[in-house]
């Protein structure tokens, strides 16, 4: 019949239609994912963290830090000085700068080889005399000094601990203690007036006095690991020197160059 002719039709063209869209489907589906695969953000590469240890032990390391000396003062000259010049034994105290080299002999032990300088410069004038205009007798005082040092430094624990032939693991606190010697180049000026105790006039004049002296010390500090191949230090010593003064000073016992020098800086290890 024709009603049942129509229907087996129908049924026909919706199975042709349910085949090609199936097909379809099965054609776009690769596209579709590769799509999708390009719409995906690809993931950062991951960064490669430095690794938290060295591979060996360092040989030595080298440092730079800055300084204050605190000087001892204890001698006559200073005494003379401070007592006839507006000047105090701490205006002798002075900032520098130090550099070491450091070579490893053992886990604890270092040779160490440095040089540190300082300088203090300071304006004055007679506390009991003016000229006579009644003015103030003025000189400027300046002191340089150059230290060149060797030091067995000595660490009161291991500086690390090696976990393979390769991996040496650092230490984050390291105390350690020392002492050494070394020579030190000293120059002392004085410029400006004068006074002459014989007949109490005024002049213009220099002194100066400048040499080499052997030096002693003792150390103590701790360094402190702030990253992969850097530390900080904070060093302490004392130091015993002192020197003949030139003829141009009459009568004054070798000019004390002894005191305490703290120091604090970066160490880098090698």
């Amino acid at each position: 019949m024709t009603c049942f002719g129509v229907s087996f039709a129908a049924r026909d063209g919706m199975r042709t239609c349910l085949a090609a869209f199936c097909l379809i489907a099965l054609a776009a589906s690769p596209a579709l994912a590769q799509d999708d695969a390009q719409r995906v953000p690809t993931p950062p590469l991951a960064t490669r963290s430095t690794p938290d240890f060295l591979f060996g032990r360092p040989m030595g390391s080298v440092s730079i830090r800055g300084s204050w000396l605190f000087a001892r003062s204890g001698s006559d000259w200073y005494s003379f000085v401070t007592d006839q010049l507006t000047l105090n034994r701490r205006d002798f105290n002075a900032p520098g700068v130090v550099g070491e080299v450091a070579i490893a002999l053992n886990d604890r032990l270092e040779a160490v080889a440095g040089v540190d300088f300082s300088r203090s410069g300071q304006e004055s004038e007679y506390r009991h005399f003016v000229d006579n205009n009644r003015q103030p007798i003025n000189q400027h005082t300046d002191l340089r000094q150059a230290n060149i040092t060797g030091s067995l430094k000595f660490s009161l624990v291991n500086r690390g601990r090696g976990i393979s032939q390769l991996a040496w693991i650092p230490r984050t606190v390291t105390p350690y203690v020392g002492a050494g010697g070394g020579m030190l180049w000293y120059q002392l000026r004085q410029a400006g007036d004068f006074v002459d105790f014989v007949d109490l006039s005024v002049f213009t004049d220099a002194f100066e006095s400048q040499g080499w002296t052997p030096t002693a010390h003792v150390l103590g500090g701790v360094d402190v690991r702030v990253a992969r191949r850097l530390y900080v230090t904070f060093d302490a010593r004392y130091r015993w020197a002192a020197a003949d003064l030139s003829s141009q000073w009459v009568s004054f016992d070798p000019i004390d160059l002894s005191g305490v020098r703290l120091s604090a800086g970066i160490n880098v290890p090698f």
